[in-house]
């Protein structure tokens, strides 16, 4: 057994799971709204404390993910969901802040929901100022401020909600919390 996967997951397995994955469909049904998460209480380097809960609760052993957090991380998720590695264009779940949304499977026009889900690592979230978002789940706009993303994310967003209904959903990861973007959200520089 490896350092990271002598780390514990979920301190309720099944409770905090059913709670990650009830706040990840809100935050899905409702873009740019942040939600709390239950999370680990051991992490291994290289991986967030939403960005692990996300994986804890989504992901499983017909999952194919890329992590660019490191071994440790990799082993831990393996070893609690059964998750196997993949490289990021055909993996269900990204964890990789390098990855590009363009480069990631967006699905097919015959399956649409086949498209990846980048799990980005923010630096900070919060509503009320910053990105103007609007589309399916938001009642006329709703603002999100994220700060950390990389130079390019908004560019790359339009290009990659240019193939939809195909596409990349993004979730926002910052400390225990996430926001996400659903791929038919349009967003604006605040």
């Amino acid at each position: 057994m490896s350092a990271g996967t002598a780390l514990a997951g979920f301190a309720d397995p099944v409770l905090d799971s059913q709670a990650a994955f009830r706040a990840v469909l809100e935050a899905m049904s409702r873009p740019g709204r942040i939600q709390r998460l239950p999370v680990p209480p051991e992490l291994p380097p290289g991986i967030g404390p939403a960005a692990a809960a996300v994986l804890l609760a989504l992901a499983d052993a017909d999952t194919p993910i890329r992590l660019a957090a490191g071994a440790e991380a990799q082993a831990w998720i393996r070893f609690h969901t059964g998750a196997r590695a993949a490289p990021a264009a055909e993996a269900a779940f990204v964890l990789d802040s390098d990855a590009g949304l363009l480069d990631l499977d967006p699905g097919t026009e015959e399956e649409p929901e086949r498209g990846a889900t980048l799990i980005l690592e923010v630096e900070s979230l919060s509503e009320g100022s910053g990105w103007r978002l609007s589309g399916p789940g938001i009642q006329a706009t709703h603002r999100l401020a994220v700060a950390g993303v990389r130079d390019g994310f908004l560019a790359d967003w339009a290009a990659s909600r240019a193939r939809f209904p195909r596409g990349v959903d993004v979730i926002l990861c910052a400390g225990d919390r996430i926001a996400a973007l659903p791929r038919g959200i349009a967003i604006e520089e605040g």
